[in-house]
């Protein structure tokens, strides 16, 4: 399916919100690093986050505390999905790996765990609860004895988020994460942190927690690089707990969180098992060796007016990009987009075509239709680091293409006028499912990079625009009455 269900719903009831997540990547080896000035209360902590995976079936070690030696404590995302959350000291070992796993590229979870080695109740000593729900079901289950005390809040240990336990990129986090706040000497359940809303769905709610000494409250609301105040780890509950910076950069702070869900290209399709593709950047950067399918957005659009951008990257002079439709499958490799029947819709240095793909390619600073160079006009030529623009209109059917600020054949996306095509056109018709999805492709199987922006940029924006609606952050004007392709956005025209 296009839009992929399985974590937390990320829509809120209108009341409390979170602002900002970061977007961290792991093959930039980027991680926060904290050591306490003192220790806090070794014996009983908890820490919670909300947490939106990139990868899956991969490690994501995304809170660790290690020494030189086996000595660790780390919460991470098991090669099998599961939520491994571990202390080892060479002797004594406390080890929770759920059935339960967390493989929905698309979705916001809610992540907290305890620490209580003060409680009388073994089972008790080590707990963890996924959106909203106190975990029971485990494949390994390993309680620590009475008083044991942890390597968090321990200031002989260096604390990383997003730092894998071997020290290197290959199992940082990938992926984002929001509201990250540590309560030192509390143990607290997950409705101290969030709340069933009138859907029945897990949301955040205000903290009232205590932090205690060394405890944080990471909102990513800053861009800074320092251990301060002003940088991206800052730390907002009163103690000045804050965080080193990483190779982290301000482009890695969002708009995407618990309470507005923005889209990304799909890693679920084409599965990853297709050779020299690879996503990134929060599954905002598409790159590809020759012969590869296409990248295809995780939500999809049935209704309203969506727009969007694409920045090429430094490979490939003959860009392709539009829609496509919600049933693709995007197992075919080479020159085309395939729907499910197998049936090729589109050949080399061809790329609108018949069927339920439709898209902009440029050769030559040509624009093809159907096979052949149509009089829709012609952008300049193409350089790296041009923006293209998007506007779809599934409410008419209409789509419209722009490069750096331009609308081609002196498009009009507000006024309506001078679309491209209408997708109702006998070359160009819908699924039965009526939706659409983004997409971006090579058109020749030529190596291409792309960086796709439905409103959470992975690249830097010099303008900064956003919809009517104050969602997304794009380098050009938003046309009048489209909207970033979010949560919030499609709950109220999707």
């Amino acid at each position: 399916m296009a839009f992929l269900i399985g974590g937390a719903n990320t829509l809120d009831d209108g009341g409390y919100t979170i602002d900002n997540s970061l977007r961290m990547n792991d093959a930039d080896n980027a991680y926060l690093s904290f050591t306490p000035g003192s220790d806090g209360d070794l014996d009983k902590w908890t820490l919670s986050m909300w947490v939106k995976r990139t990868t899956i079936s991969t490690y994501d070690y995304t809170f660790t505390v290690k020494d030189d030696s086996d000595n660790n404590t780390v919460i991470v995302f098991y090669a099998d999905d599961g939520v491994r959350f571990e202390h080892y000291d060479g002797s004594q070992l406390g080890m929770l790996i759920t059935n339960k796993k967390i493989r929905d590229p698309s979705a916001w979870y809610h992540v907290v765990f305890v620490w209580d080695t003060s409680n009388a109740t073994a089972g008790n000593r080590q707990r963890m609860y996924i959106n909203g729900v106190e975990e029971t079901s485990f494949a390994t289950d390993t309680n620590p004895s009475s008083g044991r005390v942890s390597f968090v809040s321990d200031a002989s240990y260096v604390h990383w988020i997003g730092r894998g336990q071997t020290q290197t990129e290959a199992n940082n986090f990938d992926g984002y994460l929001a509201e990250v706040a540590f309560c030192d000497g509390q143990a607290y359940a997950a409705s101290d942190f969030g709340e069933t809303n009138d859907n029945g769905v897990w949301v955040p709610k205000k903290l009232g927690v205590t932090f205690g000494s060394q405890g944080y409250y990471l909102e990513f609301k800053e861009t800074g690089t320092s251990a301060n105040a002003s940088g991206i780890g800052a730390d907002t509950s009163g103690n000045g707990n804050h965080w080193a910076v990483t190779n982290l950069a301000a482009t890695d702070i969002t708009t995407d969180t618990p309470t507005n869900n923005f889209a990304t290209l799909n890693s679920l399709v084409p599965p990853f098992s297709q050779t020299n593709y690879t996503l990134s950047e929060g599954n905002c950067k598409y790159v590809t060796g020759l012969n590869q399918p296409a990248g295809v957005s995780n939500m999809a659009m049935a209704n309203g007016k969506w727009y969007w951008e694409i920045k090429k990257g430094s490979t490939v002079d003959n860009p392709a990009f539009g829609v496509v439709g919600s049933g693709y499958v995007g197992t075919f490799g080479g020159n085309s987009w395939a729907d499910a029947d197998s049936t090729v819709i589109q050949a080399k240095s061809t790329y609108i075509e018949n069927g339920d793909r439709i898209g902009y390619s440029n050769n030559g600073s040509d624009v093809y239709k159907n096979g052949s160079a149509q009089s829709y006009g012609s952008f300049d030529a193409i350089a790296s680091g041009d923006i293209f623009m998007v506007a779809l209109d599934m409410d008419n059917l209409k789509i419209w293409f722009g490069n750096n600020g331009t609308w081609l054949g002196s498009g009009d996306p507000a006024g309506g006028s001078n679309h491209v095509a209408t997708l109702t056109d006998s070359s160009f018709y819908l699924r039965e499912e009526g939706s659409q999805l983004a997409a971006v492709d090579s058109p020749a199987g030529e190596n291409v990079d792309w960086e796709i922006n439905f409103g959470n940029p992975s690249f830097a924006i010099s303008s900064g625009n956003s919809d009517d609606n104050g969602y997304g952050n794009f380098e050009y004007d938003v046309p009048t009455g489209f909207y970033a392709l979010c949560t919030k956005n499609l709950a109220e025209f999707g």
